[in-house]
């Protein structure tokens, strides 16, 4: 397996784009509508990143991440957060074992987090201590064990749900985890079309069937390609000034920043802007980032790592209308 120090990916821009439209393909049998949404998921999937999915209960967040394991041939495990749960049994324990001879020594007993795609369901429902578990392994795809660290498959993926409208016995995802996050995605509620067919797919005799349209091995080889498409330092000045719209102290920060937002995005969201922006640029079938790309990537983008103050919270202000109304003051000269 080739790495972007030691070789360039063999895959080509085409084959990647045939392949990632396979993929969109597959998923669509199962899950009805919600063409943002797996494109957003596909893109994070390819970036190497995690995905944070926002939305009401019964819209088909658990069954997409599923059908995207059954798509991709590599392992699944799933993870549901309860506030009992302990880092432990996220990341896994050491054990005491015995040999043949009674000879006893500890032996490391890995957890469900050692998968190729993690579901972590419900994920504010666990205490800040277990949510902290994840930390490590969303951004060095590492595992630390007592004085071991222990290296994680490629590709990584968690995909973690939770769930708008519950509050009693949950707990939010403080912003440092939420940075973590590549991209946050809100599932939106079908339409009645939607609905129709919704009932027709799962309410029969006949169940959608998927099969495999790639690998781990593809994914990694996907993920290097995309990391070499090239970005215009114009388009790479507007990413940068976008970043620093978001933060109230700029010189030119727009003025619905400074009136509702306390803190803005960190320099990871300028890196998930851009990888994005590289991905969209190779699903369009071009080689090379544009302005348009950085405006569709910055919503699921930016909308996690915006901290809005009191004002915005007394107003009804969201973060995706701070966003947007960045994107309307950013000029792209």
């Amino acid at each position: 397996m080739t790495t972007p120090d030691t070789a360039p990916p063999s895959l080509s821009p085409d084959e990647f784009r045939r392949r990632a439209q396979m993929i969109e393909a597959e998923v669509a049998n199962v899950i009805v509508g919600q063409r943002d949404l797996v494109r957003q998921v596909v893109v994070t999937l390819l970036a190497g990143g995690n995905a944070l999915l926002e939305g009401v209960p019964g819209l088909a967040k658990t069954t997409l991440v599923r059908t995207l394991a059954d798509v991709i041939d590599c392992s699944f495990s799933r993870i549901q957060f309860t506030p009992d749960l302990m880092p432990a049994d996220i990341i896994g324990t050491t054990l005491i074992s015995e040999d043949e001879q009674g000879r006893k020594a500890f032996r490391f007993e890995p957890g469900p987090i050692f998968a190729n795609m993690v579901l972590a369901d419900e994920i504010n429902r666990a205490t800040p201590k277990t949510q902290s578990a994840l930390l490590e392994a969303m951004q060095e795809q590492t595992v630390s064990v007592a004085k071991t660290i222990h290296k994680l498959d490629r590709p990584f993926f968690v995909l973690a749900t939770q769930n708008p409208l519950e509050m009693e016995g949950t707990y939010p995802l403080p912003e440092a985890q939420l940075d973590r996050f590549f991209f946050k995605v809100h599932v939106t509620f079908p339409s009645a079309a939607e609905l129709v067919e919704i009932a027709q797919r799962t309410t029969g005799s006949r169940r959608p069937q998927t099969r495999h349209v790639a690998n781990g091995a593809m994914i990694v080889e996907m993920q290097e390609l995309a990391r070499t498409v090239p970005i215009a330092s114009h388009v790479l000045a507007y990413a940068a000034r976008l970043i620093t719209a978001t933060h109230p102290g700029g010189k030119e920060t727009p003025s619905i920043t400074r009136q509702y937002v306390r803190y803005g995005a960190s320099p990871r969201g300028m890196q998930a802007l851009i990888l994005a922006g590289k991905i969209m640029a190779l699903l369009d079938g071009r080689f090379n980032v544009a302005f348009a790309d950085l405006k569709a990537a910055a919503l699921p983008t930016l909308r996690h790592r915006v901290v809005l103050n009191f004002e915005a919270q007394a107003e009804g202000i969201s973060p995706d209308e701070v966003v947007k109304g960045v994107l309307e003051a950013v000029k792209e000269e």
